[in-house]
C-alpha cells in the first residue's frame, strides 16, 4: 500500500507542474496592457508600468517567469493584488469558507445521492424508483440559480428558517441550504449512478455466491455488492470537489457567500491575473490532492488495484 501511495504521489508532481505552467502562460499572454484602466480614467505613467512589470517578472522569458513564480509558491509567498492587498491574506479569508461550502456539498451529495442509488438500485421498477427518476431528472433540468433562487426564497423569506445572506465567518449550520443548492444537479448524476452500478453488480457471480452461502441480504448489500459499486462513485465525488472549490460563483453570489468564486470572478473581471494565478494554482492543487485521495481509496475498496 505504501509503494502504491508513493507512486502515485510522484505521478502528480509532472502534472502539477504541466497544469500551473499552463494557467500561467494562458493568464499572462492574454493580448493587451496587463495594466490598462489601473489608473482611473487617465493613461497609467510608464514608471507605473515599470514598476508592475518588474514585480512580476514580466521582462523575462516565458519559463524563467514560470520559475520565480513557483519558487515564490514554494515560500508561500502568493504576491499581491494590484491594490497592494496580499493575496495570502485573501485567500487565508475566502478559502476556508468555499473549503467548508464545497465539504457540505460533497456531503450532502454522497449521503443522499449514493443511498438513494442504492434503494432503486435494488429494486428497480418499483414506485421508489419510478419517484427518484422523475426527480433526479428534475433537478439536472433545472439550472443552480433557479434552485439557489427558490430555496432562498423558501427557507430564508417566507419561512424565517435560515437567514437569507450567510454570515462573515458562517459555520456549518448556515451553509446546509447553500450547499444543497450547490450539490443538487450532482446529487442527481450520483443517485443515477450508483443505481446504475448497483443494479450492474447485483446480477455478479461473486453476489450469487455470496447469498449461496447463506450471507444475510444486508451483508451481501454492505459488504460486498455496495463495495465494489463505490469506485465510479468515488471518482465522480472526488472529481466534483474540485469542480465546487471554482465553480461555486453562483451559489456564493445568491448567498452573499465571501468565498474563493467571488474573489476569482472579481480578479477575473478586473483583468488581475496576479490574483488569478496563485488562487488558481491552489485550486489545482486541492483539486490533486483529491484525486489523490481518491486514488488511494480505490486501492482500499479493491486490493486487486494496488498490486497492479
Amino acid at each position: 500500500m505504501g509503494r502504491y501511495a508513493l507512486r502515485r504521489l510522484l505521478q502528480l508532481i509532472p502534472v502539477l507542474f504541466g497544469t500551473t505552467f499552463l494557467i500561467y502562460w494562458l493568464v499572462w499572454s492574454l493580448p493587451g496592457n496587463a495594466f490598462a484602466g489601473k489608473c482611473g480614467p487617465r493613461l497609467c505613467e510608464q514608471s507605473y508600468i515599470d514598476e508592475m512589470r518588474d514585480r512580476y517578472n514580466l521582462d523575462d522569458p516565458l519559463i524563467v517567469q514560470y520559475f520565480k513564480y513557483m519558487w515564490d509558491m514554494v515560500r508561500f509567498d502568493f504576491g499581491t493584488t494590484y491594490s497592494g492587498e496580499q493575496v495570502s491574506e485573501v485567500l487565508s479569508t475566502a478559502l476556508p469558507i468555499t473549503m467548508k461550502l464545497a465539504l457540505v456539498a460533497v456531503l450532502i451529495e454522497g449521503v443522499i445521492g449514493i443511498t438513494a442509488g442504492v434503494l432503486t438500485g435494488l429494486k428497480r421498477g418499483g414506485f421508489l424508483d419510478n419517484m427518484v427518476l422523475v426527480s433526479t431528472l428534475f433537478l439536472i433540468s433545472l439550472p443552480v440559480f433557479v434552485v439557489g433562487f427558490l430555496l432562498q426564497y423558501l427557507f430564508g423569506v417566507k419561512w424565517g428558517i435560515i437567514d437569507p445572506s450567510v454570515s462573515e465567518d458562517p459555520s456549518f449550520s448556515e451553509l446546509i441550504i447553500p450547499g444543497l443548492v450547490l450539490a443538487s444537479g450532482q446529487m442527481a448524476y450520483i443517485s443515477r449512478l450508483t443505481r446504475s452500478s448497483i443494479a450492474e453488480n447485483n446480477r455478479a457471480d461473486y453476489v450469487r455466491t455470496a447469498v449461496a452461502k447463506g450471507l444475510t441480504r444486508g451483508r451481501v448489500v454492505s459488504v460486498h455488492l455496495l463495495r465494489n459499486s463505490l469506485i465510479p462513485i468515488i471518482t465522480f465525488l472526488g472529481a466534483e470537489i474540485g469542480t465546487f472549490m471554482g465553480g461555486a460563483i453562483v451559489t456564493e453570489g445568491i448567498f452573499n457567500i465571501q468565498g474563493v468564486g467571488g474573489v476569482v470572478f472579481d480578479a477575473v473581471r478586473g483583468q488581475e491575473a496576479g490574483t488569478v494565478v496563485p488562487i488558481v494554482t491552489v485550486i489545482v492543487l486541492i483539486y490533486l490532492l483529491a484525486n489523490l485521495i481518491v486514488d488511494l481509496l480505490y486501492a482500499v475498496l479493491d486490493p486487486r488495484i494496488r498490486y497492479e
